[in-house]
Order: C-alpha cells, then sequence, then structure tokens
C-alpha cells in the first residue's frame, strides 16, 4: 500500500510543481523555466521516493518497466491508478490556487497547462507532429529511466539522468503539445478544462504508451546480459550503506 501512496504523492509533486509553474509562472520563467521545473520535481522525486515505489509517476513509465519484467501486473494498474488519482489531486489545488488572484482565472479560457495539438499547440503543430513527438520524446524518458536503474549502471545516481532527461524532453516538447509524456500530466489539467482538452486527451494517452512500449523493446535488445534489478531496488542506498546509517542511527 505503502508504495501505491508514494506513486500517488510522487505524481501530484509532478504536476503541482511542473503544470503550476507554467500557470503560475510561466510568463515570468519562460519555456526554460517550466522545463527545470518539471525536471527538478522528477529528479528531487526519485530520491524521495524512489526507494519506496521507484518514482515511476507516470502511466507510461510503468508501462514501460512492466514490458522490461521489472514490475508485476497488478503492482503495475495500481501505479497507473494511484499516478492518475495524484495528478487529479493536484490539478484540483492548483486552480483553486490560480483562482486566488483578484480577477479569477477561467481553465478552459487560458488553458490550465494542458496539452493540445492543432489549433491547441502552443506553436500550431498538426496532430501527426504532435503524435511522433510524444512517441519519441516518451522513448527518451523510457530508456533513461531503464538504463540508469539497470544492474550495470553506477549506484546512486539514477535520478540525476532521469530529471535531466525529462528537462530536455520539455525544452523540445512545449512548443509542439506543451509536453505530456506522461498520461496522468495530461488526464489532471484536461478534466478541469474540459471541452478540447478532454477531446484530444486520446493522443496524450495513446502516443506516450507507444512510446514506452517501443523503448522498453529497444531496451531489451541493447542491454548487454545481466539480471533484472527492479526499480526501487536500484534506488535504494546499498544494504551496506543502510547498515552503516542504522548503526549510526542507534548511537
Amino acid at each position: 500500500m505503502k508504495k501505491y501512496a508514494a506513486e500517488l504523492v510522487g505524481t501530484f509533486v509532478l504536476v503541482f510543481g511542473g503544470v503550476g509553474s507554467a500557470v503560475l509562472a510561466g510568463s515570468h520563467i519562460g519555456f526554460a523555466g517550466v522545463a527545470f521545473a518539471f525536471g527538478l520535481s522528477l529528479l528531487a522525486m526519485a530520491y524521495a521516493i524512489g526507494p519506496i515505489s521507484g518514482c515511476h509517476i507516470n502511466p507510461a513509465v510503468t508501462l514501460g518497466i512492466l514490458i522490461a519484467k521489472k514490475i508485476d501486473v497488478k503492482d503495475a494498474i495500481l501505479y497507473m491508478v494511484a499516478q492518475v488519482i495524484g495528478a487529479i489531486i493536484a490539478a484540483a489545488l492548483l486552480l483553486y490556487v490560480a483562482q486566488g488572484i483578484p480577477d479569477g482565472y477561467n481553465p478552459s479560457v487560458a488553458g490550465f497547462g494542458a496539452n493540445g495539438f492543432g489549433a491547441h499547440s502552443p506553436g500550431g503543430y498538426s496532430l501527426g507532429a504532435c503524435f511522433l513527438a510524444e512517441v519519441v520524446l516518451t522513448g527518451f524518458l523510457v530508456i533513461t529511466v531503464l538504463g540508469s536503474t539497470d544492474l550495470t549502471a553506477p549506484v546512486g545516481f539514477a535520478g540525476i539522468p532521469i530529471g535531466l532527461v525529462l528537462v530536455l524532453i520539455h525544452l523540445v516538447g512545449i512548443p509542439i503539445t506543451n509536453t505530456s509524456v506522461n498520461p496522468a500530466r495530461s488526464i489532471g489539467p484536461a478534466i478541469f478544462v474540459g471541452g478540447w482538452a478532454l477531446q484530444q486527451l486520446w493522443l496524450f494517452i495513446i502516443a506516450p504508451f507507444i512510446g514506452a512500449a517501443l523503448a522498453a523493446l529497444v531496451y531489451a535488445f541493447i542491454r548487454p546480459p545481466a539480471p533484472l534489478l527492479t526499480v526501487s531496488k536500484a534506488e535504494r542506498a546499498l544494504p551496506t550503506e543502510q547498515l552503516e546509517r542504522a548503526i549510526d542511527a542507534s548511537r
């Protein structure tokens, strides 16, 4: 139960921090600032909840990890449910904050950081361009997660490349779709925007899932033979380090 709660909390932080930076501070920090807000949110959660749940905080990442056989089907489904709930709660609280200004805030008019294509793409990109971008950029994220948490990867550093690649993804993707690569992140704001955001939501569920599946298959092909290691174990301190901490704490 704790690992599902951790996924809910982690996704809450990602959505409130990332989407919140766009909604509340976007005009001050620009695309680059928003990109770093998403990346730093993920980096922080990788170290905060990674040892508990693996810090997927993204249904597409969970799917990629499932295909890589590093999580079972039951946990994967419950992770995804927790992630979506966390995103919706974050969006609801963020909207309450956004509406606290004197003139109010209308998410349907302002966009509320929702993802879109065509007329609702920040740069006016077509459906096909947005779909391809989301597939490719999700692949960047999932292959980084799988590689940096592999048995052969350096210990204790997984959160850094994962957070940084999310910054890169947003630097590329914000002008195209506002960057999803995460169905939960898209679902949260879309519920409160309604209308066009809900009508276009399918792309930001299907494309990230396709990108995640392709990335998992690519990594399985290029990965050298080695035992599988779960993401949560990869993001924990080594047993010897844990023992040293326990001894220090007992003194």
